[in-house]
This record gives structure tokens, C-alpha cells and sequence, in this order.
């Protein structure tokens, strides 16, 4: 991850907050919690899963457009 210049800042606080999400939802760990009975679950598991699937894909789109941003900025 790169230190923001200019208009990159919002992208770069995007990512540090979507980075943030994903470390949260690995830490929630769905697969433990899918082993014990639905009763005791705080959270649905595949709800988290799903969760962590569309954060890595804003994650991986935030990254694409800082690059994109990066190359038009040098004049690539």
C-alpha cells in the first residue's frame, strides 16, 4: 500500500478502512462457528463468508483503480 498523493487520498482511506473489514471478518472465524448448533451462533456463518468474498473484491477493484490512478499520473 502507497502513501496518497493528491486525489489518491480517498482511495488509499478506502482501502485502509476495506483491509480493516476484512481483518474483521477473519477474525469472526465462520468456520467455528458453523460447527457449533444454530441456536449458539451470533452471526451466520455463510453471511460472513459471503461478507469476506465481496470485501476481498472491493479490496482487489480499490487496488486496480490506485494503479490505473498511478500509470496516468506518470503518463504510462
Amino acid at each position: 500500500m502507497n502513501t496518497p498523493s493528491g486525489d489518491d487520498s480517498f482511495l488509499y482511506e478506502l482501502q485502509v478502512e476495506v483491509e480493516e473489514e476484512v481483518a474483521l471478518v477473519e477474525t469472526s472465524r465462520p468456520e467455528e462457528a458453523a460447527e457449533l448448533p444454530v441456536t449458539e451462533w451470533l452471526f451466520d456463518p455463510t453471511d460472513a463468508e459471503r461478507e469476506e468474498i465481496g470485501l476481498r473484491g472491493l479490496l482487489d477493484a480499490v487496488e486496480t483503480l490506485e494503479d490505473d490512478s498511478r500509470r496516468d499520473d506518470h503518463g504510462a
